[in-house]
């Protein structure tokens, strides 16, 4: 995710509500986050990929800590990426890079080790972690620098796309932990871990409680219309077009239900017109009355 120097810098006012939850969730995210590496990936040589990933293979290898190296290679990109790309690092990602990196090594000195020996549950647990972590810096409208900003680099002088950047730069650094550790079974835990990190961020920022959207061509637009806002209670929208075999004009209902809501749609439906075409499909982060309030965004 990548947010413009306006977008970083002016959104929160300064020690309004909004700010001090901005900050907090960056706290909380980067104390998360650096238990999935200090507990679950460094102890068992997973590699998530990223800026930290390398960290890991570098404390192995040469006894650095993880946290103050993963910080080290971070400076420079920093410092490389505002010369090149200009100011689009602001201080939530700056914050969150430091918070990230100081709680991995305060974590690590507690002498607690890993909870578990088990490999697979070892990457599970450090990915949900690492993803949740990513999730609330993400909703503070920060990153966490690292891999972003060199992604960002290349982007501009390639023009490959930032998600296929990612995704090799990610690759490459498995790679080369593997080739460092001679253990190909660790490129197997890293990809777990980088699913299921990806995974979590999806349901934390889009929810795991999907709505439908669903559209609806019929001989009987006003029984529907009268279905779903006085027994479903929702609201809806009519879309004007043409069937391109017949060549009649329809009125398309157009609404966003939940799945409940959907079932007793289509059943109804199924009853008063089979001959109806609906067609639905996953839609999240849904904003307005009876959802989620437009402020909350």
């Amino acid at each position: 995710m990548f947010f413009s120097a306006k977008e970083r810098f002016f959104t929160d006012k300064l020690f309004s509500l909004k700010w001090f939850k901005s900050y907090l969730f960056i706290v909380f995210g980067s104390f998360i986050m650096a238990g999935g590496y200090s507990f679950f990936a460094e102890p068992h040589k997973i590699i998530p990929g990223g800026v930290y990933g390398i960290a890991i293979v570098l404390h192995h290898v040469f006894g650095f800590m993880t946290g103050v190296t993963g910080f080290a290679i971070n400076i420079p990109l920093f410092i490389i990426g505002i010369w090149i790309l200009g100011p689009r690092f602001g201080t939530k990602t700056f914050v969150g890079t430091v918070l990230t990196s100081f709680f991995i090594d305060l974590q690590k000195s507690f002498g607690w080790g890993t909870p578990t020996d088990d490999l697979m549950l070892a990457s599970v647990v450090s990915g949900v972690l690492i993803g949740a972590g990513l999730a609330l810096i993400f909703k503070s409208k920060a990153t966490t620098g690292g891999s972003d900003i060199i992604a960002q680099i290349v982007n501009k002088y390639t023009k490959i796309s930032l998600g296929k950047l990612l995704i090799f730069i990610d690759s490459a650094v498995v790679v080369v932990g593997v080739l460092v550790f001679k253990d190909f079974s660790l490129a197997i835990y890293a990809l777990i871990t980088i699913y299921l990190c990806g995974k979590v961020i999806d349901v934390i920022l889009l929810g795991s409680d999907n709505r439908k959207a669903v559209f609806v061509i019929s001989d009987e637009p006003e029984k529907i219309k009268n279905f779903i806002i006085k027994r479903l209670n929702r609201g809806g929208t009519f879309f004007y077009g043409e069937g391109i075999y017949e060549e009649k004009e329809k009125r398309i209902v157009y609404s966003v239900l939940s799945r409940r809501e959907l079932a007793a749609l289509q059943d109804y439906v199924a009853e008063i017109d089979m001959e109806a075409f609906m067609s639905v499909f996953d839609t999240n982060q849904v904003y307005g009355k009876g959802f989620v309030p437009l402020e909350e965004n």
